[in-house]
């Protein structure tokens, strides 16, 4: 275990403004961002920092550490991070857009990135676009597929390994299916119970008795009731033809 204190948000953007003027001192302006500037940190969390330069050759993201602060940079201009922001905006996971919308700007170009803020967050306050029939199709065939193998007769450490890859998925319907973003990893809890405390303390019923005892009926039932909405479960039918580029000469 890393042997850290708690750092406070006020530690936390100092060390960010130092780093960005030693290693970034060309940059236009950047947002610090991340669990600790929210005043949620753990002995474990680090600063989020997204970087933003006039003009850059590619995009890039490194890891590194001041002192015993774990950093974790995000390094774009304008045009990489439309790029990125696209990308988050289609798939429903607004990670750029929550860091950029909810971060502490340093940097000497403040309006220019104060009016990026504020895109950011209209684009967070429309919502994600719905979910493509294709897209929800194949959720509803996974979801089914996993449904599917935990009606078997499994070993335990099968139906932990069948719920663990059952779980993001399942989150993912729940989330995008209301109309809202997607989140993985610690933000699924977080954002079920920002939509629907009971739905969440389904989920969480359901799978923590999945995962201590193997019983399998209660993550059953909450998959069939957020599938039924959307047509319930799906295999029978199911074709997705792949690209035709999507060969080896």
């Amino acid at each position: 275990m890393v042997d850290r204190y708690y750092s406070n948000s006020a530690e936390a953007l100092a060390t960010a403004k130092s780093v960005f003027q030693a290693r970034y001192e060309a940059a236009s302006f950047a947002y610090v961002a991340g669990s600790i500037m929210r005043g949620e940190g753990t002995y474990l969390s680090d600063i989020d920092l997204v970087v933003i330069y006039d003009h850059l050759e590619a995009a890039y993201r490194e890891s590194f550490v001041v002192g015993d602060m774990p950093i974790e940079a995000f390094v774009h201009d304008r045009e990489t991070l439309a790029w990125f922001v696209k990308d988050d905006v289609s798939r429903g996971r607004p990670s750029i857009l929550n860091m950029i919308a909810e971060g502490q700007i340093i940097g000497r170009e403040y309006d220019r990135a104060v009016a990026l803020r504020r895109e950011m967050s209209d684009l967070l306050a429309k919502g994600p676009p719905p979910l493509s029939s294709s897209g929800l199709n194949a959720l509803r065939y996974e979801l089914t597929d996993a449904v599917d193998d935990l009606r078997g007769n499994r070993t335990l450490q099968e139906v932990i390994a069948i719920g663990a890859s059952l779980h993001p998925r399942l989150v993912e319907l729940a989330l995008r299916g209301r109309g809202h973003w997607n989140g993985t990893g610690k933000w699924a809890p977080r954002l079920l119970r920002e939509i629907d405390v009971e739905l969440a303390d389904r989920f969480d019923r359901a799978f923590q008795t999945l995962f201590t005892n193997g019983d399998v009926h209660s993550v059953i039932e909450l998959v069939e009731a957020e599938l039924a909405p959307h047509g319930g479960t799906l295999f029978d039918g199911d074709c997705r033809v792949a690209p035709g580029s999507w060969r080896v000469i």
